[in-house]
């Protein structure tokens, strides 16, 4: 950060005591050491407002990172500089180190930063954001750096593999292989990735990986780096966005330094490019990664893209550019099963020592939030941090509580009329009498797991749900749903059928 902090009050005259007056010699050092102490308070208020403007956007930066996902928050957010604060017209400056940086995030994050200054301080009334003063270059894919340089690696003590210095590689240090749960919908592109990384030439490349939003394409694409610079150190590796590629491509184009830019990017070890199906229908831009990909393949280097897509689905794609792409291994992604969306939350929680999950809440976590991994964890560490603030336990009925976007997001449309007709079919019993009287036990029981299935799998309210049962009062229902997980928790037949159920109603 910079320094903005005051610097040491200095007399700009020469005070010397007149003659040999002891009064005046000790009234003129007073005053001396009277000046000096109020300028070293000033600095240190001063140094003390930096250090609080640095704690507060500490705190802001973090809650963008969780807003806008670590490869946006890593490529905008995380260059901005503070600059000074003025108190008389309550203006912070943000400083990025080149102007299409600084327009870029005027443009699309100037309203966010400005609340959440207002909300982080409120003398603070507008967020000014310009270019660094000294317009430093962003440290990714530096036009006219050395190509030569190789990217660090820091190797960490007794806690795991090494890590690259993510200022030079925008590699996110916590996507490692270590941290990343596999399945039997990803083994393809995990071990295909692995080899990617190990020190021997790999039998294909490029590496393709594809998979929809959320399946861990991007993991693994930083998997890739932090591996191959732990194996190979020295190692130049760069990662990217499709969309980064092309932003600094008309950024050397417009500054006249494409020799360089060219000499830069093909000066890597090891080229690590995301979503690379947003480089499509840019004609001068797909031109210049056919290049790129042409001279790494021939000095033998190392190219990993991934995107939502096969390489035959993008469309306005260069046929040159998808021969290029298509011409290695493609290692599909598939949306993790039930198994895996287990294994998945079994690991996250290990982070959370301090806090207990009981099993029926995983469960109900890894059958419903079924879209995408990301959502799935997303879930968990929301459901995880509301009740470390509040102290309350972590129950199911808590995550329905606080989940409620999430989960209606991602269940299929059951309707409590079919989830009735499959309880009547599995516990043999006539479809009447899930609206009936009648409380022996062998109805009884069936209607009360039809509710609970009903409140489970369906946005449905508790008076809703008594509707569909006969007209039942909402406590009727609440009653049945408390009862049926408590049963799930101690009767290992009640929780097999409850499984069986679900797995019926899902598929």
């Amino acid at each position: 950060m910079d320094d903005f902090s005051g610097g040491s009050v200095s007399s700009s005259a020469n005070l010397s005591p007149v003659g040999n007056d002891r009064n005046t010699t000790a009234a003129v050092n007073a005053g001396n050491n009277t000046a000096g102490k109020k300028g070293k308070d000033n600095t240190m208020i001063e140094d003390q407002e930096a250090l609080d403007l640095a704690a507060d956007w500490a705190d802001i930066s973090q809650g963008l990172k969780k807003d806008l996902g670590s490869q946006l928050h890593a490529q905008w957010i995380k260059p901005i500089q503070l600059g000074a604060f003025c108190k008389e017209t309550g203006t912070l400056d943000l400083f990025l180190p080149t102007e299409f940086s600084a327009n870029w995030v005027a443009d699309r994050f100037a309203d966010r930063l400005s609340l959440a200054w207002k909300i982080a301080r409120s003398e603070v009334r507008q967020v000014r954001i310009t270019v660094h003063p000294r317009r430093r270059s962003m440290p990714e894919l530096r036009v006219g750096a050395d190509v030569s340089a190789p990217v660090r690696v820091t190797a960490h003590h007794n806690s795991g593999p090494a890590m690259m210095d993510t200022a030079l590689s925008g590699l996110d240090p916590s996507l490692t292989f270590a941290e990343f749960v596999s399945g039997s919908a990803n083994v393809l592109a995990v071990n295909a990735a692995q080899r990617m990384a190990a020190i021997e030439t790999p039998q294909f490349s490029p590496l393709y990986l594809k998979g929809s939003t959320g399946q861990g394409k991007t993991h693994l694409l930083h998997a890739i780096g932090h591996a191959f610079a732990a194996n190979k150190p020295g190692a130049r590796i760069f990662y990217c966005s499709a969309e980064r590629f092309m932003i600094e491509f008309v950024q050397a184009m417009r500054s006249n330094e494409m020799i360089e830019f060219k000499a830069r990017l093909r000066g890597f070890d090891m080229l690590l490019v995301d979503d690379i199906q947003f480089i499509i229908g840019k004609a001068s831009t797909q031109e210049e990664f056919l290049h790129t990909i042409d001279a790494l393949m021939s000095a033998g280097k190392r190219l990993i893209v991934a995107a939502d897509r096969a390489p035959q689905a993008l469309d306005g794609v260069e046929q040159r550019l998808l021969s290029r792409l298509s011409m290695g291994l493609v290692a599909d992604i598939q949306p993790a099963d039930i198994e895996l969306r287990r294994k998945i939350l079994e690991h996250r929680l290990a982070r959370f020592n301090s806090t207990q999950v009981p099993a029926d809440v995983i469960e109900f976590l890894a059958r419903t939030i079924n879209r995408n991994v990301r959502e799935l964890v997303g879930g968990l560490n929301k459901l995880i941090a509301y009740a470390q603030l509040t102290g309350q336990p972590v129950s199911l009925q808590l995550a329905e509580e606080q989940l409620t976007d999430i989960l209606s997001a991602n269940r299929r449309r059951i309707t409590i009329d079919e989830i009735q007709r499959t309880v009547c079919q599995f516990y043999r019993v006539d479809r009447t009498e899930m609206a009936s009287k009648r409380r022996a036990r062998a109805v009884v029981r069936p209607r009360q797991v039809a509710m609970y299935l009903a409140k489970v799998l369906t946005p449905r309210s508790y008076p809703e749900i008594g509707r569909k049962f006969g007209g039942r009062d909402h406590s009727t229902v609440i009653h049945a749903v408390r009862l049926i997980e408590e049963l799930r928790t101690r009767d290992a037949d009640m929780d097999g059928d409850v499984r069986t159920l679900l797995r019926q109603l899902e598929d």
